[in-house]
């Protein structure tokens, strides 16, 4: 089950599996409780019961920014420009003992639907290691913006800037959401169907 956090009931859990996936990497996650605290920050996981084995979290641009603008405010100024609405994914860790594009799929699409059609975002971006940044490109379709840095927050490891244009990731769910087919070479095959999309978006407009 993928849904929104519950700070009570999985913020231990959360930081026990982002610290654990992070190390895997040769990575230290810092500052973990910037965007937690924030009001147009949601954090999402899959979970079965308390085992928590995805998470992640996304933050709505506003007046505080974005994280990544402490390494690429040029960068982002220039796609903020217009009617363009940004959002950033951060603290992206999964438990490789499950299905990870399953997950993935999963997680990606609640952070669609809570960034795009309830809130409107027009692109959402990520920093990612340079080396990590050929899956994200190849299966979600990211397109690097921001080139090469030390970032602090993850004890100066290189990262590199990575912007996804919403209106792709709107054809390419009408395309291949819910096929599930590994053919597809393509992440969106693991998202929901369009009919799933739509059911679950109104059980969360219901909600709110």
């Amino acid at each position: 089950m993928v849904r929104c956090a519950d700070p009570h009931h999985h913020g231990h859990a959360i930081r026990l599996l982002v610290e654990r996936r992070y190390a895997w990497r040769g990575l230290h996650a810092a500052g973990g409780g910037h965007h937690a605290t924030r009001p147009d920050a949601i954090t999402l996981v899959a979970s079965s019961g308390a085992h928590v084995f995805g998470t992640v979290t996304l933050c709505l641009d506003g007046v505080d920014g974005l994280l990544a603008d402490a390494l690429y405010s040029e960068e982002l100024a220039l796609h903020r420009q217009g009617a363009a609405r940004l959002c950033e994914i951060t603290r992206l860790a999964v438990d490789t003992h499950h299905n990870t594009k399953q997950v993935l799929g999963a997680l990606f699409h609640l952070i669609y639907i809570h960034s795009r059609l309830i809130h409107g975002a027009t692109a959402v971006i990520i920093e990612v290691h340079p080396r990590h940044a050929g899956f994200y490109k190849r299966m979600l379709g990211f397109t690097e913006i921001g080139g090469e840095k030390a970032c602090p927050r993850v004890n100066n490891a290189p990262a590199v800037l990575l912007h996804l244009d919403m209106r792709l990731v709107d054809e390419q769910i009408a395309m291949l959401g819910g096929t599930g087919s590994s053919r597809a070479r393509s992440l969106y095959a693991y998202f929901l169907s369009r009919d799933e999309q739509d059911e679950l978006l109104a059980s969360l407009i219901a909600g709110h």
